[in-house]
């Protein structure tokens, strides 16, 4: 299925392409072309019986095509990496897109591309586009947290209020936890498994059935940027069903805001949302995500030269706790999930070398996370990565807790051309 919706937009973008060049032959299509190599290699810090030692060991290269012209830019980015841990050659679209702006206020992106909006660093709640979690809990680059959405993208513009609408005409999930890389819990078997403890899951995939639309209502007043959220889709990973013993993508409605400015010497920002599960409006069938409302606030401001401090803290209440209560299992969630982040930067060397320490800790789960990371530039072109992924937590069914035992850490080499 998923071949098939590539190569569906593929054709499509190819067709996008060739209609508008030849409406527009009198431009001029300039191309740029490049791209990186890449050697990643990490290894777990703690035994695992349900995953092997090297947490992540692949070779990588990367190519991006652009063209500009007076009306339309296109663009292509594909990965493939050879995948020691799989045994596997791959191959990802990451990228293949046109845009154009028929209008002075409006603009449209067609196909593949990587969608983000919402104030959150690294914490997302009015953000509903696909995310890696995987990729980035192996040490992948962060650039791969972000997994591309098969869509239309129309963005209109005028001087009372901007306007973004994305429309996906099948259903995106996130590249969730399976067991390939990472052990998890497992809700069938009530701990800790891999991936040959992999469960069924139904994913909605009719097309213009099972869409996802998203919508941005932002506006930009004396520095502060107001914004407003819509959504109707999907819960991005699966609910576990008891009765049938797999996994399913249950409904979800999704209704926010989001304000972010200058606050003393940084920048703050506040954001809600509300989740709402209309399969299941009233909390008592615990094979759907109870309704939730969701909140963030954070607050990033440079302490020193070359070095930022970023905090913030996350909220999750769950809505109808009681009749949730009343048909969840020994591992039930708290009624609240409270989260803390705190991220420090900080560039040496001339800002060749990065160092950066992202801490996530849950004081209701207690467990955490942190992902250490120093980035070496040795010259414009060659990059070195060392870094690790550090798991903690005393309860094996939470976030965070159920994946301690793939700590591990990671080395990269980069050179881009």
């Amino acid at each position: 299925m998923k071949f098939c919706k590539t190569l569906s937009g593929m054709l499509f973008f190819c067709a996008m392409a060739i209609i508008s060049f030849t409406a527009t032959a009198q431009d001029t299509l300039e191309l740029e072309v490049n791209g990186f190599v890449e050697v990643l290699g990490g290894l777990r810090l703690r035994d695992d019986p349900y995953e092997q030692d090297a947490s992540v060991m692949e070779q990588r290269l990367q190519i991006e095509c652009r063209g500009y012209a007076d009306a339309f830019d296109v663009q292509y980015r594909g990965d493939v990496y050879a995948d020691w841990v799989l045994e596997e050659v791959k191959y990802d679209t990451r990228e293949l897109w046109f845009f154009a702006r028929p209008t002075e206020y409006m603009d449209v992106k067609i196909g593949r591309q990587i969608l983000t909006w919402g104030t959150g660093d690294l914490v997302f709640l009015n953000d509903l586009f696909p995310k890696d979690w995987q990729s980035f809990f192996i040490g992948r680059d962060p650039e791969y947290l972000k997994a591309p959405s098969d869509a239309v993208k129309l963005g209109f513009f005028s001087d009372i209020v901007n306007v973004d609408l994305v429309y996906t005409p099948q259903f995106d999930p996130d590249r969730y936890i399976t067991g390939e890389y990472i052990s998890h819990w497992s809700p069938l078997s009530g701990s800790i498994a891999g991936d040959k403890a992999a469960m069924a899951v139904h994913t909605p995939d009719a097309w213009f059935d099972d869409h996802e639309i998203a919508i941005r209502v932002h506006k930009n007043v004396n520095n502060y940027e107001y914004a407003l959220y819509g959504y109707r889709g999907f819960w991005k990973t699966p609910d576990y069903d008891a009765l049938s013993r797999g996994k399913n993508h249950h409904r979800l409605h999704v209704y926010g805001g989001s304000v972010r400015g200058s606050v003393f010497s940084g920048i703050g920002n506040l954001e809600l949302a509300y989740y709402r599960s209309p399969d299941d409006s009233e909390g008592s069938d615990p094979s759907v995500s109870n309704s939730e409302i969701r909140g963030l606030i954070g607050y990033t401001q440079d302490i020193a030269k070359d070095c930022n401090l970023s905090v913030q803290y996350f909220l999750e209440a769950m809505l109808d706790y009681d009749r949730y209560e009343e048909t969840a299992g020994e591992t039930k969630k708290d009624e609240y999930r409270h989260v803390l982040t705190i991220q420090a930067t900080k560039l040496l060397l001339n800002q060749t070398l990065e160092l950066s320490v992202p801490v996530y800790y849950s004081p209701s789960d207690n467990d955490g996370y942190l992902r250490p990371r120093i980035t070496y530039d040795y010259t414009d072109d060659a990059s070195f990565v060392i870094g690790g992924n550090l798991f903690f937590g005393d309860d094996s069914s939470t976030f965070f807790g159920q994946l301690k035992n793939n700590t591990n850490v990671y080395t990269a080499f980069r050179l881009t051309f």
